[in-house]
C-alpha cells in the first residue's frame, strides 16, 4: 500500500471534520491528528466564523485538543492531516509543536507562487514531511460547492 492510499480513510474523517465547519457556515476545512499507530488523538475543523475568532482554524483546534489529551505541547510523534494545506498562522503552529508530518488534501489555490514557495521552505527548513493530493478531488468539492454558494 502506497502512502497516499494508507492516509485515504484519515483524510474521510476529516472530511467529515470540515461538514461540520460547511453546516455552520464556515469554510469547510477539517483537520485530525493521529499518532505514529494510526490512532486518532484529536480533531477540529473551522470555527472562525461561528466563534467570531479568527485563530480558529481546523489545524490549531486539532492542536489545541491534541496538547490538553496528551498533556504536552510538543506533539512530535504526531501527523496531521488536513482538507486544504494549511495557512501561515497555522504552519507556526506546527512548526511550534514539532508536528512531524502533514497530509494535505488539496492546495489553497488563492495562493501566489511565492507564497507557495515560501511555505514549502518553511516546512522544508524545519523537516517536516508534507504529502500532497490525498482525495484532493473530494477536498477540493467541498471547498468549491461552499464558495459557489456564496456567490
Amino acid at each position: 500500500m502506497n502512502k497516499e492510499s494508507y492516509y485515504e480513510k484519515y483524510m474521510e474523517v476529516a472530511l467529515k471534520e470540515a461538514k461540520k465547519a460547511y453546516k455552520n457556515d464556515d469554510v469547510p476545512v477539517g483537520a485530525i491528528l493521529i499518532d505514529d499507530n494510526g490512532k486518532i488523538i484529536s480533531k477540529g475543523f473551522n470555527k472562525k466564523e461561528k466563534d467570531n475568532d479568527v485563530s480558529k482554524h481546523a489545524e490549531i483546534i486539532a492542536i489545541r485538543k491534541a496538547n490538553k489529551i496528551l498533556n504536552n505541547w510538543r506533539l512530535d510523534n504526531l501527523i496531521l492531516v488536513v482538507t486544504l494545506s494549511p495557512c501561515l498562522m497555522c504552519l507556526g503552529a506546527i512548526i511550534a509543536s514539532r508536528i512531524k508530518k502533514v497530509v494535505i488534501g488539496c492546495m489553497d489555490n488563492k495562493l501566489s507562487d511565492k507564497e507557495n514557495i515560501i511555505l514549502n521552505d518553511l516546512y522544508f527548513d524545519n523537516n517536516i514531511e508534507i504529502l500532497k493530493g490525498v482525495k484532493e478531488n473530494e477536498c477540493k468539492e467541498i471547498l468549491n460547492d461552499f464558495f459557489n454558494k456564496k456567490r
